[in-house]
This record gives C-alpha cells, sequence and structure tokens, in this order.
C-alpha cells in the first residue's frame, strides 16, 4: 500500500512539474505577444484579435483531445502539447517582416491547441494516479494542481516581461522553447506510459457525455468562466489604463498579482471549505453555494461603482472578494469533474468540461469589449452577475455527492 502510494505520489509531481513548466511559458508567450506587437504599432484590436484563434481552438481542441487522451494515453497528448507549444514559440522567431496577423494568429492558434492539451491531459491524469485514495486526496490534489498552475501563470507574466528586457524578443522565445524542450524530455522518460488510456477505443461520438451530472457541470462550467472574462479580460485593463490612468507596467502587474493570488487560493481551497465536508470531497451543494458567494461580488462592485464610491479602492476589494470566491468555485468545479467520471472515461469527460470552458472564455473575450463600449464596466459587472446567476442555476441538478465518492 505505501509503494502504491510512494509511485503516486512521484507520478503527481512529474505531471505536475512539466504542467507549472508549460504554464509559464503559456503566461509568458502571451505577455510577449501584448507588449512586443504593440511596440510594432499594432492597434489594441490587432493585439486582440491574434489570441482570437488561441481562445477558439481551445474549444476544438477539448473537444478532441479528451478523446485522443483515451485512444493513446494522456501522457502522449501532454508531450504533443509541448511539442506544439515549442513550435508556436520558435514559429514567432523570424524577421518582423514574417510577422503578420494571420501568420502569428496561426502560431498562437497552435500555442492555444498545445495548452489545452497539456492541461486537459494533466489534469485528467490526477484521476488516474489518484488510484484508491479516496475524494479527500483526489481534491486536494487537483486543487493544488489548478492553483499552482494560475499563479505560476501570472509569473509567467512577468518572466515573459523580465526576458524581453534582457534578451529581446527572439532571445525570449528561444529560451523559453529550449526550457520546454528539456522538461519534455525528462518527463517522457520518468512518466508510465498509457495514463489514462481506455481498455477499449472510444468512438468519437462518445466525448458528449451522457451523465447528466457532468452535462450540467459543463454548462455551468461556460457561465462562470464567462462571468470572469466578460469583464476582467478587456474591460478591466481599458478601464484601468484609459479612465484611472494607470500605465501599462502598473495594469500588467495588478493584474498578474491578481492571476497569481487567484491560483494560490484554489490551492488551498480544500482547506478553506474542510469545515464543511469533514473526512470527504464536496459536492453540487458546496458548488451552488459558492455560486451564490461569488454573486455578491460582482453586483456589488456595480452599486458601489453606481453610488460614485472610489472606484480604485473599490475595484482593488471587489477583485480581492471576487479573486477568492471565484478561485474557489473553480476548484470544487475542477474536482467535481473527476469526482463525477468514471476512470476509463476520465480523459474525455475532462476534454468535454473543458471545451465548456474555453466556450465561455471565448463567450467572455468577445462580450468584454462590446459589453464595455455599449455599456460601460458597471454593464460588463452586471453582465457578469447574470452570468453567476446563470452557472448557479445550472448547478442545482448536480448531486449533493458524487457517485464515485
Amino acid at each position: 500500500m505505501a509503494a502504491r502510494i510512494h509511485i503516486a505520489l512521484r507520478n503527481y509531481l512529474v505531471v505536475t512539474a512539466g504542467y507549472w513548466a508549460f504554464t509559464i511559458t503559456d503566461g509568458a508567450i502571451r505577455m510577449l505577444v501584448v507588449l512586443y506587437f504593440h511596440q510594432l504599432g499594432y492597434s489594441p484590436f490587432e493585439v486582440a484579435m491574434l489570441f482570437l484563434f488561441y481562445e477558439f481552438f481551445g474549444i476544438v481542441t477539448n473537444l478532441v483531445g479528451g478523446w485522443l487522451g483515451a485512444r493513446i494515453g494522456l501522457n502522449r497528448t501532454m508531450h504533443i502539447g509541448m511539442l506544439l507549444q515549442i513550435a508556436a514559440l520558435s514559429m514567432l522567431t523570424l524577421p518582423d517582416a514574417w510577422l503578420g496577423v494571420p501568420y502569428v494568429m496561426f502560431a498562437q492558434a497552435l500555442s492555444g491547441i498545445a495548452k489545452d492539451l497539456n492541461k486537459m491531459s494533466a489534469k485528467a491524469s490526477v484521476k488516474a494516479i489518484a488510484g484508491e485514495g479516496g475524494d479527500t486526496r483526489l481534491f486536494k490534489w487537483v486543487a493544488l494542481l489548478t492553483g499552482s498552475k494560475n499563479a505560476l501563470k501570472g509569473g509567467g507574466f512577468f518572466v515573459g516581461a523580465g526576458l524581453l528586457q534582457m534578451v529581446g524578443f527572439r532571445g525570449a522565445l528561444l529560451v523559453l522553447a529550449a526550457g520546454l524542450g528539456v522538461v519534455l524530455l525528462l518527463t517522457w522518460l520518468m512518466l508510465p506510459s498509457g495514463v489514462g488510456r481506455m481498455k477499449g477505443k472510444p468512438k468519437f461520438t462518445q466525448v458528449f457525455s451522457n451523465t447528466p451530472a457532468i452535462n450540467w457541470l459543463s454548462a455551468a462550467r461556460f457561465f462562470l468562466f464567462g462571468s470572469r472574462d466578460v469583464w476582467f479580460v478587456v474591460a478591466l485593463p481599458v478601464f484601468l489604463a484609459d479612465v484611472l490612468h494607470w500605465d501599462f507596467l502598473r495594469v500588467g502587474g495588478f493584474l498578474a498579482l491578481w492571476v497569481i493570488g487567484y491560483g494560490l487560493v484554489q490551492a488551498v481551497a480544500p482547506r478553506l471549505i474542510r469545515r464543511l465536508h469533514q473526512g470527504r470531497g464536496p459536492g453540487g451543494d458546496t458548488a451552488r453555494l459558492t455560486a451564490l458567494m461569488l454573486l455578491a461580488a460582482p453586483a456589488g462592485i456595480a452599486l458601489a461603482l453606481h453610488g460614485g464610491w472610489d472606484p480604485t479602492r473599490v475595484l482593488i476589494a471587489g477583485l480581492v472578494a471576487f479573486g477568492v470566491l471565484f478561485a474557489i468555485n473553480s476548484a470544487l468545479h475542477s474536482y467535481l469533474i473527476l469526482a463525477y467520471s468514471d476512470a476509463d472515461k476520465v480523459a474525455m469527460n475532462v476534454g468535454f468540461y473543458y471545451m465548456a470552458n474555453a466556450g465561455g472564455r471565448l463567450a467572455g473575450t468577445v462580450l468584454s469589449g462590446w459589453v464595455y463600449q455599449t455599456q460601460g464596466l458597471e454593464g460588463c459587472l452586471w453582465w457578469s452577475a447574470a452570468f453567476v446567476a446563470m452557472a448557479w442555476l445550472l448547478s442545482l441538478p448536480l448531486p449533493a455527492r458524487p457517485a464515485s465518492a
């Protein structure tokens, strides 16, 4: 028994280390593209368009990636994601004359595919690696993986900006590609083959789950992440720069610190709700309660701004509250998708679930620009509150206790 736990922990740490390394490159390349192409004279709309395919192909990747992982193994899909990220980083090292919008969008599409393949593979692997450790171990491990990822993505913003300043755009890309190549080799040597692979060859139509709990949770996930991005992705940084007159470094640093803090809260989410669930993992009742708590955050910020309160203090305090509650909701969802899944179907279920996640991000990103332009930041916050309310409604059918637990 002790030997099995030791092996499971070792494999979990290898998967987590690979996920960490990839996440740093993901945050860094986003910051590099924004800063460098803004410096080249790209308009804000053109810079935003560079990430359109990044988000869109996340939807496609999660739909196909879970099916692929179930057929060939999650370790292989994770390594394919790393190879695609290395290719995307390398593509951007060409001279500036080659770096037109279509070309960079294609490179970002590869990066988006790579990111979601890697994320799906790492999170689904936790279910297989955790083995018979029960729902408590599963919740702790997936919360730590998810939370540390978000903290490191914020750190990746700093890494990208720092490398850009020290070694330039192309030097930064080469450093990131070389580092990820080393991690790819190490994880390939250390991980067992066939993690998460189904015994039979699943049909592609099986990616659409026939488990009601997974379908309801995926729909709730769509609106949960839409509620964040509808005001965080475009509206908030533009408001901070144009209305509060913050410089780019201050805006970027503030958002990076928020992402890091949000990730840290995700990592300790099991401790925050331990009193509610002694000796077992949470269920649908916890998801409904935390969604209601989250609903108060965007609505409260919107009301405070409408009432003429100091916007700087309102947004800082409101972001802290929103970040803590959103992180707990996200960690709960990440646990429940694994807890609701059978071990041999976890890759496809996680892929389907993160397809909904990517769809919510895409919808939130598009709405963030349109709603801010037509209704301002307050309008974005009310849209955010409406999305959280939808996530709560869609959580009502979730079982109070996962069947697999």
